[in-house]
């Protein structure tokens, strides 16, 4: 489980593997890996991955993690996509007594949403996303979505677009700032809604069957 509020950029410094399993190394401010153990959970871009193993020492300011990620996961997210080189977003899980600053997530991609516009001004970015309909339903006007992770708030709704305003702070600590139009970010709709929108789906459907 996890807050939507990223706490850094990691850099992508090693994939091997094929397009049905791949392990990914990343580097990290060693600040970041303290107390972590194997098998702990850690989301980037969103995506709730296990830690499969870590060097961090003190004499060094950076530490390595590695994950492996399957089929499963490269073909429902962004991570089919990032390369050596890259910046991917960071937030270690939720532990006793953290503070909620976002919503709680769970790192567990729905589906992506392409990039369709970005506008720029000198306080922040407006971005519009388009993503399949179906999934509209559970994205509503200031309510609450993870974008790679990072907890947001919905602005403007469409039948298959929403738009987003990110603040130069929110450019700062996580990657969005380096996507451009047509590219895919990953999507996780808010928990909350989505049990609302089914719950009422299923009882209407029921009740249908008795009219």
């Amino acid at each position: 489980m996890f807050t939507g509020i990223v706490q850094t950029k990691a850099t992508v410094i090693g994939i091997t593997g094929h397009n049905a399993f791949k392990t990914i190394c990343l580097s990290v401010g060693n600040e970041y890996l303290e107390r972590l153990t194997i098998g702990a959970s850690i989301a980037i871009n969103g995506v709730c991955l296990t830690v499969t193993k870590f060097e961090s020492r003190l004499s060094d300011v950076v530490g390595q993690v590695f994950f492996d990620v399957i089929d499963e996961t490269l073909d429902v997210t962004n991570l089919k996509f990032i390369k050596q080189g890259d910046h991917v977003n960071f937030e270690r899980s939720v532990t006793f007594g953290t503070e909620i600053g976002g919503h709680i997530v769970s790192g567990h991609i729905h589906a992506t949403a392409i990039l369709e516009k970005v506008e720029r001004s000198p306080d922040n970015v407006k971005m519009t996303l388009t993503i399949d309909p179906q999934w509209m339903k559970y994205i509503l006007h200031k309510g609450f979505v993870g974008i790679n992770g990072c907890s947001l708030t919905v602005g403007d709704v469409s039948s298959d677009s929403f738009a987003l305003h990110l603040i130069p702070e929110t450019l700062q600590i996580t990657n969005l700032g380096n996507y451009e139009e047509g590219d895919q970010l990953n999507i996780e709709v808010d928990q909350q809604t989505y049990t609302t929108v089914q719950t009422v789906e299923r009882y209407l459907k029921s009740q249908s069957r008795f009219n």
